[in-house]
């Protein structure tokens, strides 16, 4: 349950983000304000349930985060990881694992 709402709100997140940039690149208001709801979205859905203590919550978040963010990059944007990119992702997903499994 929790790693389906993690992902959720990275989506809600990372597609807020690129809704913004989306809008600004193109001066439309309409995508810059979905991109602010979606972002507000992500924010009250990762707290709203309490699930985990904040810290750990947002360690683990930032492994999802760092994931969603590279498939929504190469979907929306057409982005490739370069492989310093795809090292430190490694070691970002390493971390979430950590932080995750060492709270047991």
């Amino acid at each position: 349950m929790l790693a389906l709402l993690l992902v959720v709100a990275a989506a809600l997140e990372v597609g807020g983000d690129a809704a913004v940039r989306h809008g600004l690149g193109r001066g439309s208001l309409v995508w810059m304000a979905l991109g602010v709801v979606s972002l507000g979205a992500y924010g009250f859905l990762v707290n709203a349930g309490r699930v985990a203590d904040f810290g750990r919550l947002m360690g683990a978040y930032i492994a999802v985060f760092f994931v969603v963010s590279q498939v929504i990059n190469g979907v929306a944007f057409g982005g490739r990881p370069s492989p310093s990119l795809l090292l430190g992702g490694a070691l970002i997903a390493a971390g979430g694992m950590v932080i995750q499994l060492g709270g047991r």
